[in-house]
């Protein structure tokens, strides 16, 4: 490798900033040609002939205001991942962008999308416009974000949302469970105005670990004061439920929390399920580790306003041990059919690769010996499930066996590099400095990812941009009316 593109990639590692490291980036493609390998449109890892044509079909119908057509075209030929455009593979070969015909095809479907959007047309008006978007965006799907469990080391995921976020490329919908349930129930409960100032490391309250006693362990009692993390999380989460959220920030988030009691199923908090549930309590139960915190009752409001309890009797516990990233029932909720996951982990990230397109035959090798031991795990886990007669442990195995099947895994993962000490952080209370070094990680962690992230979730974004539009537009002639009516 010749010297420049040696200092480029030494600049790119101790990039300081996400514009030094994008400069840095785009001449390292420069000089290493990988500039000219985007503009090729041939490639084995994608049909770029269908895409070339899509391309020409919506661009010809948008130019000729032939708006039938287009909306034809759009309907009928608007898939995600169209061509395998998403493969990791195609932005394997540069720094930043993949192959020019896939940006061209993306910026000509979004100019499609705000051209029927804002136009006005004789045979399409806003009742077309409205049934055309909501059909067609539905069947098109959404990104999620998933934060996962990982205690103390879950503050990557801030460094992850802020980075996004500032970019304006964080999905409506974010999930979390455990560490990752209280980043999401900050996303979730400041507007965009707050969150600016929340995501400063000196601005979030970190205080969430204090020992009762480690003995606590070996008598099946809470080691760690399920109070203080109670008061951790009031400094950080606003007092909304999931609805009053919402219709606060526009983003749908959802928290992932576990039955205490045996054979019960876990339950994913949002607006839509469980509108009235209280966040804060929602977070306090998804980190409550089973033997570290104790179960937790969660609370909602009632008609009037009222605090009480939400399923009397019920306790729940760590959302990360069945089900650490929901996407089935985000799917079945949100319409989600991509999702980026932000994986913090300590059982799961070493064994996690750092790229989608690695295949490397180490790789599959690996893949194959944690699969086969977390098979035979559960074998001996599901046998001594039989015979326990305690609910107490009957419940530990319960939770060991959903620990053991789950996917810890999306489409795009953002995953920390690998630092064996930090197990002996995970429940430790950060320092300032750990925290900038956390959200740092997470920051630099994202970067690589935006230009993959950015371009398959566009689409999406845009039909979210349109329908917000043409819901105002609604409204104002809803309001005109009214007005016409009364007169």
């Amino acid at each position: 490798m010749n010297r420049p593109l040696k200092q480029l990639e030494r600049a790119i590692a101790h990039a300081s900033t996400y514009e030094e490291w994008l400069q840095a980036s785009r001449e390292h493609d420069r000089l290493s040609g990988a500039d000219e390998w985007k503009e090729i449109d041939r490639s084995p890892h994608y049909d770029y002939e269908l895409i070339r044509n899509r391309l020409w079909q919506i661009r010809q119908a948008r130019e000729r205001d032939n708006v039938n057509k287009l909306v034809f075209h759009l309907h009928e030929g608007l898939h995600g991942n169209l061509g395998n455009i998403s493969n990791p593979a195609l932005y394997g070969h540069s720094r930043v962008g993949t192959k020019r015909l896939i940006e061209r095809y993306l910026d000509e479907v979004c100019a499609a999308l705000d051209y029927l959007c804002d136009g006005e047309f004789e045979d399409f008006g806003l009742k077309q416009k409205l049934d055309f978007f909501e059909t067609t965006g539905h069947a098109f799907g959404q990104s999620c974000l998933m934060l996962s469990g990982g205690a103390a080391l879950g503050l990557f995921h801030v460094g992850v949302v802020k980075t996004l976020w500032e970019l304006g490329l964080l999905p409506s919908v974010v999930s979390g469970s455990s560490a990752g349930s209280i980043v999401t129930a900050v996303v979730g409960t400041h507007s965009d105005v707050e969150l600016a100032e929340k995501l400063k490391p000196e601005n979030l309250y970190l205080e969430a670990f204090r020992a009762i006693g480690w003995k606590g362990l070996l008598r099946g009692t809470p080691v760690l004061d399920g109070d203080h993390l109670e008061a951790c999380l009031e400094e950080n989460i606003l007092d909304l439920t999931f609805e009053e959220a919402y219709r606060k920030t526009g983003r749908e988030i959802n928290i992932t929390v576990s039955p205490y009691e045996r054979n019960q199923q876990n339950r994913l908090l949002n607006w839509r399920t469980s509108p009235n549930v209280l966040i804060r309590k929602a977070s306090l139960a998804s980190c409550a580790i089973p033997g570290i915190y104790p179960p937790v009752n969660l609370w909602a409001k009632n008609i009037d306003g009222e605090r009480v309890p939400y399923i009397p009797g019920r306790k729940f516990v760590d959302g990360s041990i069945q089900d650490d990233l929901p996407v089935r029932r985000l799917a079945r909720l949100f319409g989600v059919n991509h999702s980026i996951v932000s994986q913090t982990n300590p059982h799961v990230v070493p064994f996690l690769p750092r790229s989608e397109s690695t295949s490397s035959s180490i790789s599959t090798l690996t893949d194959w010996g944690v699969r086969n031991l977390s098979m035979n795990l559960h074998y001996a886990l599901e046998l001594a499930h039989r015979r326990t007669r305690s609910n107490d442990l009957g419940l530990l195995i319960e939770k060991a066996q959903t620990v053991l099947k789950q996917r810890y895994i999306g489409d795009i993962n953002l995953i920390p590099p690998r630092q064996p000490m930090n197990a002996l952080r995970v429940l430790t209370n950060p320092s300032l400095e750990d925290v900038r070094g956390f959200i740092r990680q997470g920051e630099k962690t994202t970067w690589p990812k935006l230009a993959v992230i950015g371009n398959t979730t566009r689409i999406s974004r845009t039909f979210r941009d349109c329908r917000r539009r043409l819901d105002r537009l609604e409204e104002r002639t809803l309001n005109r009316l009214q007005v016409v009516a009364t007169v």
